[in-house]
Protein backbone atom coordinates (compact mmCIF):
# COMPACT_ATOMS: atom_id res chain seq x y z
CA UNK A 1 0.00 0.00 0.00
CA UNK A 2 1.15 3.52 -0.79
CA UNK A 3 2.25 5.26 1.58
CA UNK A 4 1.07 9.31 2.36
CA UNK A 5 2.55 12.45 2.52
CA UNK A 6 0.30 14.21 5.28
CA UNK A 7 0.61 17.65 6.62
CA UNK A 8 -0.13 18.28 10.22
CA UNK A 9 -1.45 21.08 11.44
CA UNK A 10 -1.75 21.74 15.30
CA UNK A 11 -1.47 25.46 17.27
CA UNK A 12 0.11 23.26 20.17
CA UNK A 13 2.27 20.38 20.95
CA UNK A 14 2.86 18.52 23.57
CA UNK A 15 5.11 18.65 25.71
CA UNK A 16 6.23 22.12 24.55
CA UNK A 17 3.16 24.25 24.19
CA UNK A 18 -0.18 22.58 25.73
CA UNK A 19 -3.47 23.77 27.24
CA UNK A 20 -5.73 20.40 26.41
CA UNK A 21 -6.39 17.24 24.58
CA UNK A 22 -4.97 18.54 21.01
CA UNK A 23 -1.48 18.91 22.22
CA UNK A 24 -1.43 15.45 23.30
CA UNK A 25 -2.65 14.70 20.15
CA UNK A 26 -0.26 16.62 18.36
CA UNK A 27 2.54 14.81 19.85
CA UNK A 28 1.36 11.15 19.60
CA UNK A 29 -0.94 11.02 16.14
CA UNK A 30 2.13 12.01 14.17
CA UNK A 31 4.43 9.85 15.97
CA UNK A 32 1.89 6.94 15.01
CA UNK A 33 1.86 7.67 11.79
CA UNK A 34 5.70 8.08 10.85
CA UNK A 35 5.87 4.56 12.60
CA UNK A 36 3.15 3.23 10.10
CA UNK A 37 5.87 4.06 7.99
CA UNK A 38 3.61 7.60 6.57
CA UNK A 39 5.75 11.23 5.23
CA UNK A 40 4.44 13.11 7.87
CA UNK A 41 5.22 16.95 8.76
CA UNK A 42 4.22 18.97 11.45
CA UNK A 43 3.67 22.34 10.81
CA UNK A 44 3.21 24.71 14.50
CA UNK A 45 3.85 28.10 15.28
CA UNK A 46 7.33 29.00 16.41
CA UNK A 47 6.64 29.46 19.94
CA UNK A 48 9.62 30.90 22.43
CA UNK A 49 9.52 26.64 24.03
CA UNK A 50 9.97 25.31 20.78
CA UNK A 51 12.75 27.61 19.69
CA UNK A 52 14.03 26.49 22.80
CA UNK A 53 13.88 23.14 22.56
CA UNK A 54 15.05 23.00 19.14
CA UNK A 55 18.02 25.68 18.52
CA UNK A 56 19.26 24.10 15.99
CA UNK A 57 16.12 24.49 13.48
CA UNK A 58 17.33 25.63 9.83
CA UNK A 59 15.64 28.36 7.51
CA UNK A 60 13.59 26.44 4.38
CA UNK A 61 11.77 28.76 3.30
CA UNK A 62 11.05 32.58 3.02
CA UNK A 63 7.63 33.38 2.56
CA UNK A 64 6.63 36.90 1.84
CA UNK A 65 3.24 38.64 2.69
CA UNK A 66 0.55 36.29 1.40
CA UNK A 67 -2.51 39.76 2.60
CA UNK A 68 -3.20 42.87 3.48
CA UNK A 69 -2.69 41.61 7.37
CA UNK A 70 -0.57 39.20 6.96
CA UNK A 71 3.59 39.64 7.39
CA UNK A 72 6.41 38.36 5.82
CA UNK A 73 7.48 35.03 7.80
CA UNK A 74 9.26 31.93 7.21
CA UNK A 75 10.06 28.42 7.88
CA UNK A 76 12.12 26.42 10.14
CA UNK A 77 12.82 23.00 9.90
CA UNK A 78 13.49 20.96 13.29
CA UNK A 79 13.45 17.35 14.37
CA UNK A 80 10.15 15.01 14.52
CA UNK A 81 9.92 16.56 11.62
CA UNK A 82 8.35 19.61 12.73
CA UNK A 83 7.77 23.12 10.42
CA UNK A 84 7.78 26.06 12.50
CA UNK A 85 6.73 28.95 11.52
CA UNK A 86 8.60 32.12 12.23
CA UNK A 87 7.08 35.08 12.69
CA UNK A 88 8.39 36.54 15.93
CA UNK A 89 5.71 39.86 16.02
CA UNK A 90 2.70 36.90 16.38
CA UNK A 91 4.09 34.29 18.39
CA UNK A 92 6.78 35.47 20.63
CA UNK A 93 5.19 35.73 23.26
CA UNK A 94 4.91 33.76 26.73
CA UNK A 95 2.67 31.64 28.25
CA UNK A 96 -0.71 30.71 27.15
CA UNK A 97 -0.68 30.71 23.03
CA UNK A 98 -4.05 32.54 22.93
CA UNK A 99 -4.53 34.03 26.32
CA UNK A 100 -3.03 37.31 27.75
CA UNK A 101 -1.69 37.98 31.24
CA UNK A 102 -5.25 39.02 31.87
CA UNK A 103 -6.65 36.19 31.03
CA UNK A 104 -8.33 37.10 28.12
CA UNK A 105 -8.30 36.63 24.30
CA UNK A 106 -5.13 38.19 22.48
CA UNK A 107 -6.90 40.85 20.39
CA UNK A 108 -5.00 40.01 17.13
CA UNK A 109 -5.68 36.25 17.22
CA UNK A 110 -7.60 36.53 14.14
CA UNK A 111 -4.29 37.69 12.49
CA UNK A 112 -2.12 35.25 14.20
CA UNK A 113 -3.76 32.54 13.36
CA UNK A 114 -4.79 33.29 10.12
CA UNK A 115 -1.18 33.26 9.11
CA UNK A 116 -1.29 29.81 10.35
CA UNK A 117 -4.22 28.43 8.04
CA UNK A 118 -2.80 30.67 5.18
CA UNK A 119 0.63 28.93 5.28
CA UNK A 120 -1.28 25.40 6.02
CA UNK A 121 -3.22 25.67 2.89
CA UNK A 122 -0.26 27.31 0.70
CA UNK A 123 1.85 24.02 1.33
CA UNK A 124 -0.66 22.34 0.18
CA UNK A 125 -0.62 23.87 -3.06
CA UNK A 126 1.08 24.32 -6.31
CA UNK A 127 2.49 27.76 -5.44
CA UNK A 128 4.30 25.71 -2.02
CA UNK A 129 7.67 27.17 -1.57
CA UNK A 130 9.05 23.75 -0.44
CA UNK A 131 10.07 21.20 -2.63
CA UNK A 132 7.79 18.77 -0.46
CA UNK A 133 3.47 18.73 -1.00
CA UNK A 134 0.79 16.48 0.78
CA UNK A 135 -1.31 14.21 -0.09
CA UNK A 136 -3.95 15.52 2.32
CA UNK A 137 -3.45 18.75 4.67
CA UNK A 138 -5.06 17.52 8.50
CA UNK A 139 -6.00 20.72 10.27
CA UNK A 140 -7.24 20.80 13.91
CA UNK A 141 -9.69 22.87 15.59
CA UNK A 142 -10.32 26.84 14.97
CA UNK A 143 -6.99 27.84 14.79
CA UNK A 144 -6.01 26.01 11.64
CA UNK A 145 -9.44 25.84 10.46
CA UNK A 146 -9.70 28.22 7.85
CA UNK A 147 -7.33 26.60 5.99
CA UNK A 148 -9.46 24.81 3.36
CA UNK A 149 -10.76 27.94 2.42
CA UNK A 150 -7.95 28.63 0.18
CA UNK A 151 -7.80 25.38 -0.58
CA UNK A 152 -11.13 25.41 -1.96
CA UNK A 153 -11.05 28.49 -3.62
CA UNK A 154 -7.83 28.36 -5.02
CA UNK A 155 -7.13 24.30 -5.26
CA UNK A 156 -4.72 22.23 -3.55
CA UNK A 157 -4.59 19.39 -1.79
CA UNK A 158 -7.72 17.12 0.13
CA UNK A 159 -8.00 18.48 3.56
CA UNK A 160 -9.51 16.83 6.91
CA UNK A 161 -10.44 19.47 9.78
CA UNK A 162 -10.72 17.64 13.20
CA UNK A 163 -13.41 19.18 15.95
CA UNK A 164 -11.39 18.40 19.38
CA UNK A 165 -13.95 20.62 21.45
CA UNK A 166 -16.82 22.49 19.04
CA UNK A 167 -17.36 25.16 21.87
CA UNK A 168 -14.36 27.17 20.51
CA UNK A 169 -15.08 28.43 16.86
CA UNK A 170 -12.84 31.14 15.88
CA UNK A 171 -15.25 34.03 15.03
CA UNK A 172 -14.19 37.16 14.69
CA UNK A 173 -15.35 40.32 12.54
CA UNK A 174 -16.20 40.82 8.94
CA UNK A 175 -13.43 42.96 7.61
CA UNK A 176 -10.85 40.11 8.20
CA UNK A 177 -12.29 38.71 5.36
CA UNK A 178 -9.91 41.73 3.38
CA UNK A 179 -6.99 41.41 5.58
CA UNK A 180 -6.68 37.72 4.99
CA UNK A 181 -6.91 37.53 1.72
CA UNK A 182 -9.61 36.08 1.07
CA UNK A 183 -11.69 36.06 -1.76
CA UNK A 184 -15.06 38.08 -2.34
CA UNK A 185 -17.20 35.30 -3.08
CA UNK A 186 -16.23 33.74 0.15
CA UNK A 187 -18.78 35.63 2.09
CA UNK A 188 -21.34 33.19 1.84
CA UNK A 189 -23.83 31.01 3.91
CA UNK A 190 -22.22 28.16 2.50
CA UNK A 191 -18.54 30.17 2.81
CA UNK A 192 -16.76 31.94 5.72
CA UNK A 193 -19.86 33.80 6.41
CA UNK A 194 -21.59 33.16 9.66
CA UNK A 195 -24.32 34.96 11.78
CA UNK A 196 -22.28 38.21 10.44
CA UNK A 197 -18.91 37.04 11.24
CA UNK A 198 -15.93 35.42 9.96
CA UNK A 199 -15.69 31.71 11.58
CA UNK A 200 -12.61 29.59 11.11
CA UNK A 201 -14.05 26.86 12.52
CA UNK A 202 -17.40 26.79 10.11
CA UNK A 203 -15.44 27.42 7.02
CA UNK A 204 -13.38 24.77 7.94
CA UNK A 205 -16.74 22.48 8.53
CA UNK A 206 -18.48 24.16 5.61
CA UNK A 207 -15.18 23.76 3.24
CA UNK A 208 -12.82 20.74 3.89
CA UNK A 209 -12.74 17.77 2.12
CA UNK A 210 -13.68 15.50 5.18
CA UNK A 211 -14.56 16.14 9.09
CA UNK A 212 -13.58 14.23 11.87
CA UNK A 213 -13.71 14.50 15.81
CA UNK A 214 -12.51 12.70 18.20
CA UNK A 215 -15.22 10.06 19.44
CA UNK A 216 -17.79 8.12 17.82
CA UNK A 217 -20.22 9.63 20.11
CA UNK A 218 -19.29 13.03 19.68
CA UNK A 219 -19.85 12.83 16.16
CA UNK A 220 -23.25 11.64 16.73
CA UNK A 221 -23.95 14.49 19.95
CA UNK A 222 -22.23 17.46 17.67
CA UNK A 223 -25.04 17.27 15.58
CA UNK A 224 -27.56 17.90 17.94
CA UNK A 225 -28.45 21.07 18.67
CA UNK A 226 -27.89 20.63 22.69
CA UNK A 227 -24.06 19.76 21.86
CA UNK A 228 -23.69 21.47 18.53
CA UNK A 229 -22.91 25.14 19.82
CA UNK A 230 -24.68 26.18 16.53
CA UNK A 231 -23.50 24.69 14.19
CA UNK A 232 -25.47 21.20 14.47
CA UNK A 233 -27.48 22.03 10.89
CA UNK A 234 -23.93 22.55 9.20
CA UNK A 235 -23.12 18.88 10.58
CA UNK A 236 -26.24 17.24 9.98
CA UNK A 237 -26.01 18.57 6.23
CA UNK A 238 -22.29 17.31 6.27
CA UNK A 239 -22.99 14.29 8.25
CA UNK A 240 -21.82 11.80 4.89
CA UNK A 241 -18.25 13.67 5.35
CA UNK A 242 -18.23 13.48 9.07
CA UNK A 243 -16.22 10.43 10.95
CA UNK A 244 -15.37 9.79 15.39
CA UNK A 245 -11.99 8.52 15.38
CA UNK A 246 -11.59 7.73 19.35
CA UNK A 247 -8.69 9.57 20.68
CA UNK A 248 -5.26 7.14 21.46
CA UNK A 249 -2.69 6.73 24.63
CA UNK A 250 0.69 6.93 24.52
CA UNK A 251 1.41 3.68 26.26
CA UNK A 252 5.00 4.09 26.68
CA UNK A 253 4.18 7.34 28.80
CA UNK A 254 1.16 5.54 30.53
CA UNK A 255 2.32 2.02 31.66
CA UNK A 256 1.90 1.25 35.17
CA UNK A 257 4.32 -1.66 35.03
CA UNK A 258 7.31 1.01 34.02
CA UNK A 259 5.80 4.46 34.99
CA UNK A 260 8.68 6.14 37.04
CA UNK A 261 6.09 8.37 38.83
CA UNK A 262 4.70 5.42 40.67
CA UNK A 263 6.04 4.31 43.95
CA UNK A 264 5.31 0.39 42.87
CA UNK A 265 5.48 -0.79 39.46
CA UNK A 266 2.14 -3.35 39.03
CA UNK A 267 0.73 -5.43 36.05
CA UNK A 268 -2.95 -6.69 35.39
CA UNK A 269 -1.70 -10.20 36.58
CA UNK A 270 0.06 -8.01 39.67
CA UNK A 271 -2.40 -5.85 41.29
CA UNK A 272 -1.15 -6.44 45.10
CA UNK A 273 1.24 -3.69 44.22
CA UNK A 274 -1.51 -1.26 43.44
CA UNK A 275 -1.91 -0.82 46.98
CA UNK A 276 1.52 0.17 47.90
CA UNK A 277 0.69 2.95 45.54
CA UNK A 278 -2.19 4.04 47.20
CA UNK A 279 -0.55 4.11 50.59
CA UNK A 280 2.09 5.71 48.97
CA UNK A 281 -0.82 8.77 47.79
CA UNK A 282 -2.19 9.04 51.08
CA UNK A 283 1.06 9.98 52.84
CA UNK A 284 1.58 12.42 49.79
CA UNK A 285 -1.75 13.84 49.93
CA UNK A 286 -2.38 14.00 54.01
CA UNK A 287 -5.18 11.16 53.87
CA UNK A 288 -5.67 8.52 56.56
CA UNK A 289 -3.48 5.43 55.77
CA UNK A 290 -6.96 4.06 55.56
CA UNK A 291 -7.66 0.41 53.71
CA UNK A 292 -10.94 0.02 54.80
CA UNK A 293 -12.14 2.25 52.34
CA UNK A 294 -12.48 3.22 48.54
CA UNK A 295 -10.15 6.07 47.71
CA UNK A 296 -11.72 8.00 44.47
CA UNK A 297 -9.29 10.32 42.02
CA UNK A 298 -10.14 13.14 40.44
CA UNK A 299 -7.60 14.94 38.00
CA UNK A 300 -9.08 17.88 35.82
CA UNK A 301 -9.98 21.56 35.28
CA UNK A 302 -12.70 22.36 38.21
CA UNK A 303 -15.50 23.70 35.84
CA UNK A 304 -19.12 22.45 35.85
CA UNK A 305 -18.51 20.82 32.07
CA UNK A 306 -16.54 18.69 34.08
CA UNK A 307 -19.51 17.85 36.36
CA UNK A 308 -17.47 18.92 39.18
CA UNK A 309 -19.96 20.77 41.58
CA UNK A 310 -21.81 17.41 41.63
CA UNK A 311 -19.31 16.18 43.71
CA UNK A 312 -19.04 19.47 45.31
CA UNK A 313 -22.40 18.80 46.50
CA UNK A 314 -22.00 15.36 47.53
CA UNK A 315 -18.50 16.30 49.15
CA UNK A 316 -19.63 15.09 53.01
CA UNK A 317 -21.97 12.50 51.85
CA UNK A 318 -18.40 10.87 50.78
CA UNK A 319 -16.62 10.39 54.09
CA UNK A 320 -19.93 8.85 55.01
CA UNK A 321 -19.67 6.19 52.40
CA UNK A 322 -17.30 5.96 54.08
CA UNK A 323 -14.49 6.83 50.81
CA UNK A 324 -11.97 9.30 50.47
CA UNK A 325 -11.14 12.18 47.70
CA UNK A 326 -8.01 12.86 46.64
CA UNK A 327 -8.03 15.73 44.05
CA UNK A 328 -5.79 17.60 41.28
CA UNK A 329 -6.71 20.33 39.07
CA UNK A 330 -7.70 23.98 39.08
CA UNK A 331 -10.34 26.47 37.64
CA UNK A 332 -13.29 28.46 38.81
CA UNK A 333 -12.34 30.31 41.81
CA UNK A 334 -15.58 29.55 43.57
CA UNK A 335 -14.94 25.88 42.76
CA UNK A 336 -11.47 25.92 43.81
CA UNK A 337 -12.65 27.72 47.16
CA UNK A 338 -15.18 24.95 47.78
CA UNK A 339 -13.18 22.30 47.13
CA UNK A 340 -10.49 23.71 49.83
CA UNK A 341 -13.40 24.20 52.59
CA UNK A 342 -13.86 20.58 52.02
CA UNK A 343 -10.30 19.44 52.66
CA UNK A 344 -10.54 22.01 55.88
CA UNK A 345 -13.34 20.54 57.15
CA UNK A 346 -12.95 16.83 56.44
CA UNK A 347 -8.58 16.55 56.97
CA UNK A 348 -7.35 13.04 56.21
CA UNK A 349 -10.50 12.00 54.72
CA UNK A 350 -10.45 14.96 51.39
CA UNK A 351 -7.42 16.42 50.13
CA UNK A 352 -7.07 18.84 47.12
CA UNK A 353 -3.80 20.30 45.16
CA UNK A 354 -4.50 22.85 43.21
CA UNK A 355 -2.79 23.20 40.09
CA UNK A 356 -1.42 20.85 38.12
CA UNK A 357 1.72 18.17 38.91
CA UNK A 358 2.49 15.73 36.00
CA UNK A 359 4.05 12.93 38.14
CA UNK A 360 1.26 13.17 41.04
CA UNK A 361 -1.30 12.82 38.02
CA UNK A 362 0.06 9.58 37.62
CA UNK A 363 0.26 9.09 41.12
CA UNK A 364 -3.43 9.44 41.53
CA UNK A 365 -4.35 7.17 38.51
CA UNK A 366 -2.30 4.53 40.08
CA UNK A 367 -3.26 5.38 43.79
CA UNK A 368 -6.51 5.48 43.63
CA UNK A 369 -9.38 2.74 43.83
CA UNK A 370 -12.28 4.75 41.43
CA UNK A 371 -11.85 7.44 39.17
CA UNK A 372 -14.49 10.26 38.72
CA UNK A 373 -15.20 11.93 35.47
CA UNK A 374 -19.29 13.02 35.90
CA UNK A 375 -18.49 15.22 32.40
CA UNK A 376 -21.59 16.98 31.01
CA UNK A 377 -19.75 16.87 27.97
CA UNK A 378 -16.17 15.16 26.94
CA UNK A 379 -15.49 15.05 23.26
CA UNK A 380 -12.74 12.42 23.93
CA UNK A 381 -11.72 12.18 27.26
CA UNK A 382 -7.71 10.59 27.96
CA UNK A 383 -8.00 10.65 31.98
CA UNK A 384 -10.50 7.42 31.52
CA UNK A 385 -8.44 5.90 29.51
CA UNK A 386 -5.60 6.01 31.66
CA UNK A 387 -7.54 5.04 34.57
CA UNK A 388 -8.57 1.82 32.82
CA UNK A 389 -5.25 1.38 31.67
CA UNK A 390 -4.35 1.85 35.48
CA UNK A 391 -6.84 -0.69 37.00
CA UNK A 392 -8.54 2.08 38.46
CA UNK A 393 -12.54 1.67 37.08
CA UNK A 394 -14.16 5.47 36.08
CA UNK A 395 -17.14 6.56 37.29
CA UNK A 396 -18.37 8.78 34.09
CA UNK A 397 -21.29 10.37 32.20
CA UNK A 398 -22.68 8.86 29.13
CA UNK A 399 -21.65 11.15 26.95
CA UNK A 400 -18.70 11.82 24.05
CA UNK A 401 -15.30 9.48 24.24
CA UNK A 402 -16.76 8.65 27.95
CA UNK A 403 -19.65 6.54 26.43
CA UNK A 404 -17.17 4.77 23.76
CA UNK A 405 -14.43 3.57 26.11
CA UNK A 406 -16.19 2.76 30.10
CA UNK A 407 -19.00 -0.49 29.69
CA UNK A 408 -20.94 -0.16 32.87
CA UNK A 409 -20.82 -3.07 35.31
CA UNK A 410 -23.73 -5.14 35.14
CA UNK A 411 -24.71 -8.71 34.87
CA UNK A 412 -24.25 -9.00 30.91
CA UNK A 413 -21.40 -6.97 30.89
CA UNK A 414 -19.10 -9.25 34.18
CA UNK A 415 -20.27 -12.63 32.03
CA UNK A 416 -19.23 -11.35 28.75
CA UNK A 417 -16.20 -9.74 30.45
CA UNK A 418 -16.13 -5.87 28.99
CA UNK A 419 -17.50 -4.31 32.63
CA UNK A 420 -14.61 -1.82 33.06
CA UNK A 421 -16.38 0.80 35.05
CA UNK A 422 -19.63 2.91 36.53
CA UNK A 423 -21.61 5.04 33.98
CA UNK A 424 -24.32 7.53 34.71
CA UNK A 425 -27.34 8.90 32.53
CA UNK A 426 -27.89 12.14 33.92
CA UNK A 427 -25.74 14.69 35.55
CA UNK A 428 -27.32 15.08 39.14
CA UNK A 429 -26.41 14.44 42.27
CA UNK A 430 -28.35 11.74 42.82
CA UNK A 431 -27.05 9.62 39.62
CA UNK A 432 -23.62 10.27 41.08
CA UNK A 433 -24.27 8.97 44.40
CA UNK A 434 -26.11 6.41 43.19
CA UNK A 435 -22.78 5.35 41.03
CA UNK A 436 -20.95 6.02 44.18
CA UNK A 437 -22.54 3.36 46.52
CA UNK A 438 -22.46 0.90 43.50
CA UNK A 439 -18.50 1.56 43.10
CA UNK A 440 -18.29 0.95 47.29
CA UNK A 441 -20.39 -1.76 47.12
CA UNK A 442 -18.26 -3.56 44.19
CA UNK A 443 -15.19 -2.67 45.60
CA UNK A 444 -15.87 -4.22 49.32
CA UNK A 445 -16.26 -7.72 46.67
CA UNK A 446 -12.20 -8.15 45.86
CA UNK A 447 -12.64 -10.92 43.48
CA UNK A 448 -15.51 -8.62 41.36
CA UNK A 449 -13.24 -5.74 42.04
CA UNK A 450 -10.00 -7.32 40.53
CA UNK A 451 -12.13 -8.55 37.52
CA UNK A 452 -13.37 -5.48 36.74
CA UNK A 453 -9.76 -3.48 36.87
CA UNK A 454 -8.78 -6.19 34.72
CA UNK A 455 -11.06 -6.18 32.23
CA UNK A 456 -10.35 -2.19 31.56
CA UNK A 457 -6.81 -3.25 31.81
CA UNK A 458 -6.78 -5.41 28.86
CA UNK A 459 -8.44 -2.71 26.36
CA UNK A 460 -6.00 -1.56 23.80
CA UNK A 461 -6.01 1.97 23.59
CA UNK A 462 -2.94 2.60 21.87
CA UNK A 463 -2.40 5.14 18.80
CA UNK A 464 -1.77 2.54 16.16
CA UNK A 465 -5.56 2.02 16.12
CA UNK A 466 -6.39 5.50 15.53
CA UNK A 467 -3.82 5.93 12.94
CA UNK A 468 -5.19 3.01 11.04
CA UNK A 469 -8.42 4.58 10.91
CA UNK A 470 -7.30 8.88 10.12
CA UNK A 471 -5.42 6.70 7.18
CA UNK A 472 -8.21 5.27 5.77
CA UNK A 473 -10.43 8.83 6.27
CA UNK A 474 -7.08 10.45 4.96
CA UNK A 475 -7.88 8.16 2.03
CA UNK A 476 -11.57 9.02 1.26
CA UNK A 477 -10.39 12.81 1.64
CA UNK A 478 -7.89 12.59 -1.14
CA UNK A 479 -10.40 10.22 -3.71
CA UNK A 480 -13.10 12.63 -3.06
CA UNK A 481 -10.77 15.49 -3.58
CA UNK A 482 -9.94 14.02 -7.04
Amino acid sequence: MNHLSILFVTSEMAPWVKTGGLGDVAAALPAALRRARHDVRVLIPAYPALLQAFPDARPVAELPALAPALPPARLLAAGLPLLLLDCPEFFARAGNPYLDAHGHDQADNAIRFGLLSRVAALLGQPGSPLDWRPDVVHLNDWQSALAPAWLHYEGGAASVVTVHNIAFQGNFAADHLTALGLPEHAWRFDGVEYHGQLSFLKAGLQLATLISTVSPTYAQEIQDEAFGYGLAPLLRHRAGALRGILNGVDSTLWNPAADPALAVPYAANRLAAKRENKRALQQEMGLDFAADRPLFGIISRLTEQKGLDLVLTLGEGITKLPAQLAILGSGDKLMEAGFRDLATRFPGQIAVRLGFDEALAHRIEAGADCFLMPSRFEPCGLNQMYSLRYGTPPIVRATGGLADTVIDVSEATLADKTANGFVIAEATPHALWLALERATRCWHDRKLWQRIQQNGMRRDFSWEHAAHDYVTLYRDAIAARH
